[in-house]
């Protein structure tokens, strides 16, 4: 059934630009708003007299709120509607950015902080989840084009976007852009957004909501504290510990309660359930690279935070590149190929970026990159279509909602693996030793994450992607035609 959108100036819009068009603003806003915010810490410290170490709640309280309101998302969706729950979130996350910029005090723009996760955990599950059934599954390849648009851009726009702000005009700049973005979006999806109704919601889980909610979220302050106070020391055990215990008793809890939050028996899917092992390690790796490359080229090649973050930026045309390429290669070479590709040739580029540690040169370090984002581009977009294609409707919001507790969890991993072994292996001030040994070590560190996630896609199954599309394809036969038989003798 196709969901047709209202008229808007005499024309129809459809569902599927509505849908893209709100989705990539809101994605946009919350992918970019999590790199963006860390280069204005600096100034926000000296305006509020707080040193460094005690700005952590500014992402912190972002973070947490963030994992808390990831695994409600599917069921505010299923019990109000889609459309509602985008807006809604939409709303927040746009007025919470504003009264950012408005903020007086520490204390106050923690608390903002916490309103906007509140939105942000709730904008890209359910807006992936109304991309899912916007789109068939014939169609979603060519929606990668859009879908990529913030995960290629925003991290890497952020720290150039938000170090232009704070040099020209003053911190509170790094939240007020948000505003004519989320604006606009919220205007057109009001008006033109259609609700996608789900098999509706059952009674809300109380005890999968704490426990799903404060797992994520004690896990995900754990990785973000371990970089700066050691992984052995309680401050991160004790929340690691607690986080993951809470989450394998979700787990047994989900599997056994006749109302679950998350429906994890989504997970019994092997292509889902592939194609997330394949994006964890890779998602880790992406992210780590994207953390240390800036730091490796302000501390040791003199840059600063502007000039770190465009010699970053050719990762993301990299990965528009890429979301251009793999609907054309998509039918020829299938998502395995292109999977195993993509993760080998992260693999070859990290390589080489830890060898130019040692010699950098900026003619090799603009191109490798390009030539990282591209690889994985290939990777993300293959794995992120193959993902869904044999998971039904009535389950994907679960998906959609278990997709983004593996990324923000893979992706604080990596952080805090890359900023762990810099710390860690870091020569003693004063000595003269090699400055760059760490970082060689930690690039090296994340391509054998790269190479594990080439190695578990090859074993996703191109023959079950391409059953599942066929079986997607309208029938090209006339309505009431007999569908031939098996010839004889078959």
């Amino acid at each position: 059934m196709t969901v047709e959108g209202p008229r808007v100036f005499g024309s129809r819009i459809s569902a599927k630009a509505a849908v893209c068009g709100v989705f990539v603003a809101a994605n946009f806003m919350a992918i970019m708003d999590t790199t963006i915010v860390n280069v204005a810490l600096p100034a926000i410290g000296r305006d509020f007299g707080v040193d460094a170490s005690g700005l952590s709640s500014v992402n912190v309280g972002y973070l947490v709120a963030l994992a808390v309101f990831i695994p409600l998302s599917g069921w505010l969706g299923r019990r109000f509607g889609t459309r509602r729950t985008a807006l809604t979130a939409l709303l927040l996350f746009t007025l919470a950015s504003g009264l950012c910029a408005t903020a007086g005090s520490l204390e106050a723009l923690t608390g903002y902080r916490v309103l906007q996760g509140v939105g942000g955990g709730l904008l890209a599950p359910v807006g992936m989840t109304m991309m899912l059934r916007a789109f068939p599954v014939a169609e979603r390849l060519r929606a990668q084009r859009y879908v990529m648009l913030p995960t290629a851009v925003a991290p890497a726009l952020g720290p150039v976007l938000g170090g232009w702000l704070v040099d020209t005009a003053s911190w509170h700049w790094v939240f007020l852009v948000n505003l004519p973005v989320g604006v606009l979006a919220l205007l057109f999806g009001l008006v033109t957004l259609p609700d996608f109704p789900g098999p509706g919601a059952d009674r809300f889980d109380v005890p999968g909501f704490l426990l799903a909610g404060a797992g994520l979220a004690a896990v995900l302050y754990a990785l973000t504290a371990a970089p700066d106070r050691g992984w052995t020391s309680a401050d991160t055990v004790a929340p690691l510990a607690a986080g993951v215990t809470f989450l394998a008793v979700v787990t047994l809890w989900e599997l056994r309660t006749r109302h679950p939050m998350i429906d994890l028996r989504v997970a019994r899917d092997q292509l889902f359930r592939t194609t997330q092992l394949v994006l964890l390690p890779t998602g880790a790796a992406f992210m780590g690279v994207l953390y240390l490359y800036p730091q490796f080229l302000q501390t040791d090649l003199g840059y600063d935070a502007l000039h770190s973050g465009l010699a970053t930026f050719p990762e993301a045309l990299g990965m528009l590149t890429a979301s251009q390429v793999v609907p054309r290669l998509h039918e020829r070479t299938g998502p395995r190929r292109l999977m195993v590709a993509g993760g080998a040739g992260a693999v070859v580029v990290i390589v080489l970026l830890a060898l130019l540690t040692a010699a950098p040169h900026p003619l090799a370090l603009y191109p490798a990159l390009y030539l990282l984002g591209t690889s994985v581009g290939l990777l993300f977009a293959s794995a992120q279509n193959a993902a869904f294609v044999t998971v039904p409707p009535s389950r994907t919001a679960d998906a959609t909602t278990l997709l983004n507790m593996q990324r923000q969890t893979a992706g604080a991993f990596g952080v805090a693996l890359a900023g762990t072994l810099v710390a860690s292996l870091a020569p003693p001030a004063g000595t003269d030793g090699d400055d760059t040994y760490p970082y060689r070590i930690a690039f090296l560190t994340l391509a054998a994450l790269c190479l594990c996630a080439a190695l578990l896609a090859l074993r996703v199954s191109d023959r079950r992607v391409r059953d599942a599309y066929r079986a997607a394809a309208p029938d090209p036969r006339p309505a009431g035609s007999a569908r031939p038989g098996p010839a004889a003798g078959s």
